[in-house]
């Protein structure tokens, strides 16, 4: 559908402007195209509107709660605190997911002869037609129900047009930023930035809740409420707190907050409006050319990575060469790095030290109990720890898509496509698990017990590496062509995950021996883990390479079939 504009006199017909109704019709119209005939697409909207709903209701419940409550003590709190997080969830989030609503990509309408306060508005009023808007709009509802209870209609009114006025602010925000930076966020690097930061967030929302849990314990809400007092006079609390004011009497307050409300709105919108231009042209001068730094060793030697440069060149150090930099480069791939960097140091630091107990103790900070950690206890955590790692290459001929084409034709042997893979991976991860192994010991005061960690993680990560081999072989799947590395198409359902647990649990039994020698060889155990552990991972990595690699040789058709994105 396109958009209607002006025409010229001469033209036939009547002369219809555009309005911001156009570009919300035309963003409806594309959804609609978009889902039909898309069950799968259907499904994802009814999945997420359903979350929406989830948070919506909690949101409603946690804003209402003072009211609900009749408790007006915290509720300058709440809607200040729990306000200001909607806005810079709404501020921060784009830069990270730019670009998913393509209606919304002001370089779509760079072509069409609009003005921009029309491109502005009409932007603008589509942005307002979504689920997350919806949601927002139902969970901050709840401040009306307080400010009604605590202040009968005229706060309730009141607070009606500060939600109102939150809600155009959380949108604007979101527009004026996503825009300012539109060109920055083109560039590969950037995005694959965003999706690292992204990864190290996700992966320390466990070591977050438990801290965060435990601080709420011994908290000082009065203080806090200040803190609210004075977030209530910026635009991150302003329109949240308007109707909360008029309830508890400073009927004063609220004009000044909602004037500070709008004022944001328009600094907001004519921010995005001088930044259109270049958010429609999407182009950015690329700068000077880097500097050519001394090559030695001609074109082959520069294509091996500076962790890979030892390996011979020939085939087997150039697939090692290729994986290390996509290793490196992909987003999802260094998104998972990251994974088994964070969550593979916490969860052994939380067992061992008796992470269940974990608490405030009356005033004097935060103190974890050393727990009755042994060698069993942790050569369980550190089986917990390999497997989390090598569960990543279980669909690592996904990560390549159409590329593995390349190796098909090339006619690469299975085993040595294997052995290759698992080398490059491994130049990363046991790094990282030599690193989880060491402080582990260390916190645990007990530096003798190296060699058992190093061992059990080595044991453990090899019987990983091939199991996971057949799993990638035999039950790849396609990822979707996109930059978010946690994006996931909707085909790879429920068998998938059911193959990957089995993976998991396939790999801890064979990972049971260590458990049962720490168990029965006592002291011994701590001299011979490391050298035992380690000959046991290699050979089983090198044994499933071997066996993995035949199965590949003979599915190295159907698997470029299995791993290559539909369109």
């Amino acid at each position: 559908m396109a958009v209607p504009v002006s025409v010229d006199a001469a033209t036939a017909g009547p002369v219809r402007a555009v309005s911001a109704r156009h570009f919300v019709r035309l963003k409806l119209r594309v959804m609609g195209n978009n889902f039909r005939g898309q069950g799968w697409r259907v499904a994802l909207f009814i999945g997420g509107a359903l979350f929406g709903l989830w948070f919506a209701a909690s949101g409603f419940f946690l804003f209402a709660a003072p009211g609900m409550t009749d408790n007006g003590k915290y509720a300058v709190l709440v809607a200040a605190a729990g306000g200001g997080l909607l806005v810079l969830g709404w501020l921060l989030l784009p830069l990270v997911f730019f670009g998913v609503d393509e209606t919304l990509d002001p370089a779509r309408f760079a072509l069409l002869p609009l003005p921009r306060r029309t491109l502005v508005t009409g932007l603008f009023a589509a942005a307002l037609v979504s689920v997350p808007v919806l949601a927002v709009l139902i969970a901050s509802s709840g401040l009306v129900l307080t400010s009604w209870a605590l202040g009968g209609w005229s706060a309730g009114l009141v607070a009606v047009v500060g939600v109102l006025g939150g809600l155009l602010l959380c949108v604007a925000a979101s527009r004026a930023v996503t825009s300012a930076f539109a060109t920055m966020l083109r560039s590969r690097r950037v995005r694959d930035l965003a999706a690292v930061l992204l990864a190290v967030t996700a992966a320390l929302l466990g070591p977050l809740q438990i801290f965060g849990l435990a601080a709420l314990r011994e908290t000082d809400w009065t203080r806090l409420t200040g803190a609210a007092t004075v977030l209530g006079w910026t635009p991150l609390g302003a329109p949240w707190t308007a109707g909360i004011d008029v309830a508890q009497g400073r009927a004063w307050a609220a004009p000044v907050k909602l004037l500070i409300t709008a004022a944001a709105i328009g600094a907001l919108l004519i921010w995005w409006s001088r930044s259109l231009e270049s958010a429609m042209v999407g182009a950015a001068s690329s700068g000077k050319a880097p500097a050519q730094r001394g090559v030695t060793g001609g074109a082959v030697t520069q294509l091996f990575p500076r962790v890979a440069g030892s390996f011979r060149r020939d085939r087997f150090g150039a697939l090692v060469a290729r994986e290390a930099r996509y290793w490196w480069r992909d987003a999802r791939r260094r998104a998972n790095l990251i994974t088994i960097a964070v969550v593979g140091l916490f969860v052994p630091v939380m067992i061992n030290l008796g992470g269940a107990s974990f608490a405030v103790d009356g005033g004097e900070g935060f103190t974890m109990g050393a727990g009755d950690s042994s060698p069993v206890l942790v050569t369980v955590s550190m089986i917990f720890v390999g497997v989390l790692a090598s569960v990543t290459l279980a669909n690592q001929f996904g990560f390549d898509g159409s590329a593995y084409a390349a190796n098909v034709v090339a006619g690469v042997p299975g085993r040595v496509e294997l052995r290759a893979r698992m080398t490059a991976f491994s130049l990363y991860v046991l790094p990282l698990l030599a690193f989880v192994g060491v402080v582990l010991a260390v916190v645990l005061g007990r530096p003798g017990w190296i060699g058992l960690t190093a061992g059990s993680l080595a044991a453990t990560y090899g019987v990983g590496l091939a199991v996971n081999s057949f799993v990638s072989v035999l039950a790849a799947y396609s990822l979707p062509e996109t930059s978010n590395p946690f994006a996931m198409n909707s085909g790879a359902g429920l068998t998938k995950g059911l193959l990957t647990f089995v993976a998991m649990i396939v790999t801890a039994v064979g990972a049971v021996p260590m458990v049962v020698a720490a168990a029965l060889l006592g002291d011994a155990w701590l001299w011979l883990a490391l050298p035992l552990g380690a000959a046991y991972g290699l050979g089983a990595a090198l044994l499933g390479a071997y066996l993995a690699g035949d199965v590949l040789d003979r599915r190295m058709p159907e698997l470029l079939a299995t791993v290559t994105p539909r369109r």
